[in-house]
């Protein structure tokens, strides 16, 4: 299989990383050309993930998506989800064909509220069963490091998710399958509120017995919505058999609002400190992809009917201005 990486930041890096460690060459839209001429002559990523180094000669760089999407045959879509429409309209609606199309995007494509998945569908005829996903608690930072992580391949194809998920394991990475590709999606998309939910906590300067208790309650949350939207797509007997405490579940939500890498906690913290949104953004400068997922969230969920209400304060918080001082007071009398 001859791989693609979309995407530049510091996921895709990560990602790219794992491939050539594995001794694959991979052709890798980044969209700057002064990054490609960078990573040619100094082997790394100057912007995200500066620590993982390269051999060239693995390397196909290009700012032609048509090319490296033509030469691939597995494509690694790793954009944020607020770009990742205005990234792939450039390419033809049948550009994807007979490819497979693996999704790293942690969030909601926000025009008109789709995962990947129903985007590709919907504008490039992609089916499910050449969909998968990567995802999983995997701080990018910690993968440049070589510091042991897992990753969860999800894939309706059980066997090709695990001849894919094959080429991603290394002495520091190991690879968890399973068939669960619309909750994993989902997952991903709340636990970045939720982190982000940790962030305000902190910066309001509650303490670890609070956010313990918090992340707790947020996990059932997480799991109530999940229920209630994949199980109405499938049969009950069959959800009962995920395992919600998984990693690519509760793990992922675990180290996204505890790790210092997380920049959903980052920006939630400074939304608790008193910054505006758009000063938190400023400062940031990096996508916190909690921030348009908690209003995607708060539109899915008027069909999903879920009962979720520290999403929804969180969504209050962050698009409806109300003072995060006010919406944590309501979220402490609903916590068990």
């Amino acid at each position: 299989m001859k791989f693609g990486v979309i995407g530049s930041g510091s996921w895709a890096t990560a990602l790219a990383k794992i491939l050539t460690d594995n001794g694959n060459t991979i052709n890798w839209w980044i969209r700057n050309t002064d990054t490609i001429s960078y990573m040619q002559t100094r082997r790394h990523n100057p912007n995200y993930a500066s620590s993982a180094y390269f051999n060239t000669q693995q390397l196909q760089l290009s700012n032609d998506i048509q090319q490296v999407v033509l030469k691939s045959d597995v494509l690694v879509i790793a954009v944020p989800s607020a770009f990742a429409e205005d990234v792939l309209k450039q390419l033809p609606s049948n550009s994807f064909e007979g490819k497979k199309i693996i999704s790293a995007i942690k969030g909601i494509l926000p025009t008109d509220n789709l995962l990947l998945n129903d985007y590709l569908q919907k504008n490039f005829h992609v089916s499910v069963e050449n969909y998968f996903t990567v995802l999983g608690p995997c701080h990018a930072e910690e993968v440049a490091s070589e510091k042991l992580s897992y990753l969860t391949f999800s894939g309706i194809d059980e066997s090709m998710t695990t001849i894919i998920s094959k080429f991603f394991i290394t002495d520091y990475l190991r690879t968890i399958t399973n068939h669960d590709i619309i909750g994993v999606q989902y997952a991903a998309i709340l636990k970045n509120i939720y982190a982000l939910g940790a962030g305000i906590a902190h910066g309001l300067e509650y303490g670890d017995n609070f956010l313990s208790v918090y992340i707790a309650n947020t996990a059932d949350e997480m799991v109530t919505f999940l229920r209630k939207l994949v199980w109405s797509n499938e049969p009950v007997d069959e959800q009962r058999k995920i395992n919600y405490a998984a990693s690519v579940y509760l793990g992922d939500l675990l180290v996204t609002c505890y790790s210092l890498y997380s920049r959903n906690r980052t920006f939630g913290n400074m939304i608790g400190k008193g910054y505006s949104v758009k000063a938190a953004q400023f400062e940031l400068n990096m996508i916190a992809e909690g921030y348009n997922a908690s209003k995607c969230i708060f539109k899915a969920n008027q069909n999903v009917q879920a009962n979720i209400p520290i999403a929804t304060f969180i969504y209050q918080i962050l698009w409806e201005h109300l003072p995060a001082k006010e919406g944590f007071k309501e979220i402490e009398k609903l916590l068990v």
